[in-house]
């Protein structure tokens, strides 16, 4: 089969690059470039869309032995990620960056130009795996590596999108990948993970907000009302967040405060105490199913976060709309992230969450 390879420049992509060539695929390797200005984006081995990532993908492929091209996808990019994640936070909303490009960019964008210049798949580097049943339909599962696994950023993909994805790297540990670049000769054998947000420098993300949305002053208040002090734009704050709140003046209990809820209209951001960010109900919208439509009542665990915990839950699905309630309480969940629904180890779908609550807010939370 004729595979795009999608190469970030890192370990991950240059591996699977190697393995679908091992496989007997004709595969062809191509760099996304992401920034209108590549060194304003992370440099080194920080991020994922450097020069110097460009530089090494390139290298990777010439190891590999196949042919290379660079992507413009800057624009696309921008539109569909950077200026979404400026409108979320300006909503008070928590977006997850790295899940958007994999649904707007690298399984959307990508593979769609894949598919007309005649490519039957793109490879990629993500740490999931895929099944196809005996009727042909295709499964996504978590990764082999529990530490490693990026399902939960996968589970925008729709089934036709799965349909035409590959990830060699499922069934593998990071040790071991970084052992066989070891073998394969590919500079990239020891280069760092990317980490945070590749189109944010500094890593400073209230920082970088201020500077394209200025200042929208508003106040931090306790859950009486009672204002705490001023800020300069509610953008700097997401729900659960302790640090950086800069109150001066303790609680009166003398515990850690933490943000509660956030109204981008006003500006006002409410702290409180840790239990108070218990919530057991989630409304999700934008709901993606990667197989057939789920029927109801659906057991299943939710992931709420990347890496984080699974949560036993049951879900009332609505097409594009679903009701989870928890069958015990998370924290620190917040509108705009991903609510990542599980049978097993198969990914079923996701969605966008939208509102939460507790079903038993007249019981003291845990």
């Amino acid at each position: 089969m004729r595979v795009l390879a999608a190469m970030s420049g890192g370990v991950d992509s240059a591996v699977a690059a190697a393995r679908a060539v091992d496989a007997g695929h004709d595969v062809t390797g191509v760099h996304l470039a992401l920034s209108r200005n590549p060194r304003s984006y992370r440099s080194g081995a920080r991020g994922c869309c450097s020069i110097e990532d460009a530089n090494d993908a390139r290298r990777a492929a010439d190891v590999i032995g196949i042919a290379f091209y660079v992507w413009d996808m800057s624009e696309e990019f921008h539109a569909e990620v950077v200026e979404d994640f400026i409108a979320e936070y300006t909503a008070g909303r928590t977006p997850n960056p790295c899940l958007r490009c994999n649904e707007k960019i690298k399984f959307a964008a990508v593979l769609d130009r894949a598919i007309a210049l005649g490519f039957g798949a793109v490879v990629t580097g993500h740490y999931a795996q895929l099944r196809t049943e005996a009727d042909g339909a295709v499964e996504m599962h978590r990764a082999v590596d529990h530490g490693k696994d990026q399902s939960y950023v996968l589970g925008v993909l729709t089934k036709d999108q799965l349909r035409h994805s590959m990830f060699p790297l499922g069934d593998t540990t990071k040790d071991v990948v970084r052992a066989e670049a070891e073998r394969r000769d590919l500079a990239v054998a020891r280069k760092p993970d990317s980490h945070d947000i590749c189109f944010i420098a500094d890593g400073d993300t209230p920082g970088w907000l201020h500077d394209r949305l200025g200042s929208k002053p508003g106040t931090i208040v306790d859950e009486s009302g009672t204002p705490l002090r001023e800020h300069d734009g509610a953008f700097a704050f997401t729900i659960g967040q302790r640090r950086g709140l800069h109150l001066g003046t303790p609680a009166a209990d003398g515990k850690p405060r933490f943000v509660l809820d956030i109204e981008p209209v006003s500006g006002t951001v409410t702290v409180g105490r840790h239990d108070r960010l218990a919530i057991d109900h989630i409304e999700g919208i934008k709901a993606v199913w990667c197989g057939p439509l789920p029927t109801e009542p659906l057991a299943c665990t939710v992931q709420l976060r990347a890496h984080g915990e699974a949560y036993p839950a049951t879900a009332f699905v609505h097409d594009d709309r679903v009701s989870i309630d928890l069958h015990e309480s998370a924290h620190g969940v917040a509108p705009g992230q991903a609510a990542v629904m599980y049978a097993g180890t198969r990914v079923v779908g996701s969605a966008t969450i939208a509102l939460t609550s507790r079903r038993l807010a007249d019981q003291p939370a845990p």
